[in-house]
């Protein structure tokens, strides 16, 4: 049978306290990528997305997108442009497409009238 001082799992000393590193003194644990301080960017993203599938989603998501904008040009730390423009522009392709798409059944619609 080993000895304690012969047990590799045995701490050998106190632990030492552990130092923030420099900087800011909090930490991000998402790297900056996604950004928690802009939530109006954040949920354009999302919503955004989901207008791809849902697209009077878009118009929320444009609006969105632009306060988003807007937060982040008063408050450059916030950081966000990224999320809120994708939100503005996948909001905006999303109403397109559903506007064309509504265009075509009623023309379908007409045709089939007439």
């Amino acid at each position: 049978m080993a000895k304690n001082s012969e047990n590799p799992y045995r701490a050998t000393s106190r632990p030492q306290n552990v130092v923030r590193p420099s900087g800011s003194g909090e930490g991000d644990a998402t790297g900056g990528l996604i950004p928690y301080k802009n939530p109006k960017a954040l949920i354009a993203y999302y919503l955004g997305i989901g207008s791809l599938l849902i697209f009077p989603l878009g118009f929320v998501s444009i609006v969105l997108g632009f306060m988003g904008l807007a937060d982040r040009k008063r408050n450059p730390v916030i950081k966000g442009s990224a999320h809120a423009w994708i939100g503005i522009v996948l909001g905006g392709l999303s109403i397109l497409c559903g506007i064309g798409l509504l265009l075509t059944i009623f023309a379908g619609i007409a045709s089939r009238a007439g």
